[in-house]
């Protein structure tokens, strides 16, 4: 087996969470462990853990940065992590899945090889653009700015879709409400 080129991780953790009544949502345990947390332990084989948002106490070592304006998106995100990324490729996770796992990164940095990038799709088939591995150099070829959609900046790339081997704790299973958020608690 070759063996991956190295990743640095852009974990987006910046959001309001209106849905949760503006809670810090990557703060919130699932299973013992913040969502933030959870999200790093995925990725650590990588060679930087960027997030972007607010500085709040991790478990492991990260460089944070803040988007602009805050609050402006995952794009603005985005924007803000690129000029710290040193690595060729990067993951593009959002800060709070609580199920997703280093397995999954590997999968999707092995399948982004020779394209721009890959992306994990869910069930219905649905892009999970906060889910991937991209080319830094594609990436950075992209326009980010706030309120952008990921859609709009990362559909006109070279993308392979990789679906997740089927389990309950899907790894793009992300905590945007309550209902959630207790859905993820009760499959820990």
């Amino acid at each position: 087996m070759t063996a991956l080129p190295p990743y640095d991780a852009v974990v987006l953790a910046g959001g309001a969470a209106t849905r949760l009544g503006g809670v810090d949502k990557p703060a919130l345990p699932v299973g013992g462990r913040a969502l933030l947390d959870r999200v790093l332990r995925a990725v650590d084989s990588a060679e930087r853990r960027i997030v972007v948002g607010p500085q709040r106490a991790t478990e492991v070592p990260v460089t944070w940065c803040r988007e602009e304006p805050p609050g402006g998106g995952p794009a603005a995100g985005v924007a803000a992590a690129l000029p710290l990324v040193r690595a060729p490729w990067v993951a593009l996770l959002a800060g709070d899945l609580p199920f997703v796992r280093s397995g999954d990164l590997a999968a999707l940095r092995a399948g982004a090889l020779g394209h721009d990038g890959a992306v994990l799709v869910d069930d219905a088939g649905a892009r999970q653009w906060l889910l991937g591995v991209w080319s830094r150099e594609a990436i950075r070829r992209c326009t980010w700015a706030a309120g952008g959609s990921m859609r709009r900046q990362l559909g006109g790339l070279d993308v392979v879709e990789l679906r997740a081997p089927d389990r309950a704790d899907a790894p793009w299973l992300d905590c945007d409400t309550t209902d959630d958020l207790q859905r993820a608690r009760g499959l820990v």
